[in-house]
């Protein structure tokens, strides 16, 4: 089985998804590529896409949170938006790549390359199996005017939302959002603990900035020194430099602060660490819950991740709060209430499925013949 995972560089999340599957298919004796199927119309246009939506998040939530909420209203009233149109011009490449390198299913982690897949359909171009993958726990705009084969969708309580919002419901499968093998290893929070060098005595906190950076992170690391003795802060601030460079300025002299840049660790302090402190992206969220560590949400960037941040707390897989003292009250709480933090871990467990990327591997193969 040749699968080409299609998925673009706007947040670290979609790709995440997309690797995790390939990983899976692998592991299934499948053979998975993941591709930026931007680059197809040239490198020039990846970046402009993706340097561009990253740039509106990080600079201007506020602005992304209106175009989200614009978008849901445009997707109600209109059989075809811009963003359909706009994707449908990367059918002629796509469709170009598929003659020359064929594959038996598409697999899709993102809108845009679905809303081009639509475009090809619609056009009456081949295609082999299609199967969308959701990356967020709810219906973000335009996924209505898709038109995959199959969409696995994170949850089954949220079967409702995505047929409201105009997706067939027998294509809908509702089998999680796929993460790496390695989320899900088995090893002690002591084991953990030595591979990276951290004491067993200690009390850890993490804090997360992810690619897309966690709000004001500065305020949640002044918040948590103030508010704590003994405990050992680690911020890990991904591929966000300008976030690093300002903590390491600022708080460079605190002894019980770690503060680093990009690790391919990030597993490992999750299982290693007490709580966490990160933003509500669908992917790190996910990963968190299946890593098995109680999770404080920070300020989400208005949309899916304020969907992501009510979903979780609804079936109480994390807390909140409205301010950066309230998260750090609530994530503290946690912290010393073993029952409260026991209880958390085993709402992750009973909601979150920790062989998704497995399961969709498994799904697709015995569908293949579908078309």
């Amino acid at each position: 089985m040749k699968v080409l995972i299609l998925s673009c560089n706007t947040g670290g999340g979609h790709n995440s998804a997309a690797h995790a599957i390939a990983e899976a298919m692998a592991w299934h004796g499948g053979e998975a590529y993941v591709m930026d199927y931007l680059t197809l119309a040239g490198e020039e246009v990846s970046r402009l896409v993706g340097d561009g939506y990253v740039h509106i998040v990080k600079k201007t939530p506020l602005l992304f949170g209106m175009t989200y909420k614009l978008g849901m209203v445009i997707s109600k009233i209109t059989r075809k938006s811009l963003v359909y149109y706009v994707n449908g011009r990367m059918a002629k490449y796509l469709n170009k790549y598929l003659k020359d390198n064929p594959v038996d299913v598409l697999i899709m982690p993102h809108i845009y390359p679905s809303e081009t897949i639509a475009y090809m359909k619609h056009k009456g171009m081949k295609l082999p199996l299609t199967v969308a993958v959701m990356t967020d726990y709810t219906c973000i705009p335009f996924w209505e005017e898709t038109d995959a084969d199959y969409y696995i969708i994170p949850h089954e309580s949220l079967t409702d939302v995505f047929v409201k919002r105009g997706l067939p419901k027998e294509k809908l499968i509702p089998l999680g959002i796929p993460v790496s093998r390695i989320c899900r290893r088995e090893i002690s929070k002591e084991d953990a603990r030595e591979k990276l060098g951290l004491s067993t005595e200690k009390k850890y906190i993490l804090a997360a900035g992810g690619s897309m950076g966690a709000g004001n992170m500065g305020k949640l690391v002044e918040c948590l020194l103030k508010s704590t003795e003994d405990e050992e802060l680690i911020v890990i601030c991904g591929s966000n430099k300008k976030v690093e460079k300002h903590l390491k300025k600022t708080f460079g002299s605190e002894k019980r602060l770690t503060i680093l840049g990009y690790t391919n660790q990030m597993s490992l302090y999750m299982k290693a660490c007490d709580i966490l402190f990160t933003k509500p992206g669908g992917l790190t969220s996910t990963e968190a819950a299946v890593s098995g560590i109680p999770i404080i949400h920070t300020e989400p960037i208005p949309g899916c991740e304020t969907a992501n941040c009510k979903f979780f707390g609804k079936y109480g897989m994390s807390v909140s709060g409205t301010t950066v003292k309230g998260q750090v009250q609530a994530g503290l709480r946690i912290l010393y209430d073993e029952k409260e933090a026991s209880k958390m871990k085993e709402n992750q467990q009973k909601n979150i499925n920790k062989m998704a990327a497995d399961d969709i591997c498994c799904f697709i193969r015995e569908h293949l013949n579908d078309k």
